[in-house]
């Protein structure tokens, strides 16, 4: 019950993230601009009058009964979501006796509650780019657990390989996760079409731009943190360090998969890896080249909580093989067993 109660969970974050950034890219995040409800309501429906309302004084604006709705749903599939992991707690903490993965469901379980809060400034605090970002981190972040824990409970077999893999396994992961933070610093800002042109950026190969605004925490959307405009250079260099991200987090990601290719116990591995590396790189470049559409856009953020579930998999099945110096000679630890 345990196992399938977690990979549900699994399966339900999924949908939960790419949904949030759906809502998020289609200008739904204030579709019900107060939390947790609608407008004091239960649902849109409940709250029509008042949406209607609103979407009278400004046609425009962020409120409207879809966008209300689709906001609305993710709420829901999100509370949802946090029934189920505190049930995965409570199962966790029956067998914990067992063996059962006792710190690592309470650590996902504050992660969510964390989430949850963040959900809420999200809203209440008019879509501020540091607390957007931080709620699609903590998203991934939800997704990582659940997957490694389900890899706990699976029993799946652990793979020997030299140190060095290992650690690339590891050092790859690190740099995934930063380029994550920075393709959220992108879609949170509305960076993503600050660079129309590929490889190039206003037909330049480095334009110019403002780190110093780009990468201040403290602000509001749009702005600086002086409260001025946030200009053209300074979406620029957001955009310019998410491609700079990519080619250092895509290099250690396809050697990675290169290296687990060449061995025969872990090409199955080196496959996936290559292949969801592949396609994300794909979607990155559509995205530019062919103006940000939506459905492309939201699915370059499910590639990116593909190849995070990839190298969750990746790094819980290898480990160093272990080697011990005996006369002389360097023997596999398991042989020696």
């Amino acid at each position: 019950m345990l196992r399938r109660l977690v990979l549900a969970a699994l399966s339900l974050a999924c949908i939960v993230i790419v949904l949030g950034a759906y809502v998020r890219l289609s200008d739904a995040g204030l579709g019900c601009p107060d939390w947790p409800g609608c407008y004091g309501q239960l649902s849109p429906h409940h709250a029509a009058e008042a949406i209607s309302a609103a979407q009278a004084d400004a046609p425009q604006g962020p409120v409207s009964m879809p966008k209300a709705w689709k906001e609305m749903v993710h709420r829901y599939l999100a509370a949802t979501l946090g029934l189920m992991i505190l049930g995965i707690a409570m199962l966790t903490w029956r067998r914990r006796r067992e063996g059962a993965p006792l710190g690592l469901a309470a650590a996902i379980v504050g992660v969510v509650i964390f989430q949850g809060l963040l959900g809420k400034w999200t809203v209440t605090l008019l879509l501020k780019p540091a607390i957007v970002s931080g709620h699609l981190i903590g998203g991934m972040t939800t997704a990582a657990l659940l997957a490694w824990l389900a890899c706990r409970l699976a029993g799946l077999r652990r793979i020997d390989v030299p140190p060095a893999q290992a650690w690339l396994a590891r050092a790859a992961f690190l740099a995934l996760a930063c380029q994550v933070v920075l393709g959220g610093w992108v879609s949170t800002n509305y960076a993503a079409l600050a660079c129309a042109d590929l490889p190039t950026c206003h037909g330049q190969w480095w334009p110019e731009t403002d780190f110093h605004n780009a990468f201040h925490l403290v602000r509001e959307l749009g702005m600086t943190a002086s409260g001025d405009l946030l200009s053209n250079a300074a979406l620029t260099a957001i955009h310019l360090s998410h491609r700079g991200g990519a080619l250092v987090a895509g290099a250690l990601l396809a050697a990675l998969a290169i290296a687990l290719l060449r061995r025969t116990a872990t090409r199955g591995l080196g496959a996936l890896l290559l292949a969801a590396l592949v396609l994300q790189i794909s979607l990155g470049a559509a995205n530019v080249l062919l103006s940000l559409p939506l459905p492309l856009a939201v699915m370059h953020n499910a590639g990116a909580l593909v190849l995070v579930l990839v190298m969750v998999r990746i790094n819980h099945a290898v480990r160093p093989r272990a080697v011990v110096v005996r006369r002389g000679r360097c023997l596999n630890e398991n042989a020696l067993a």
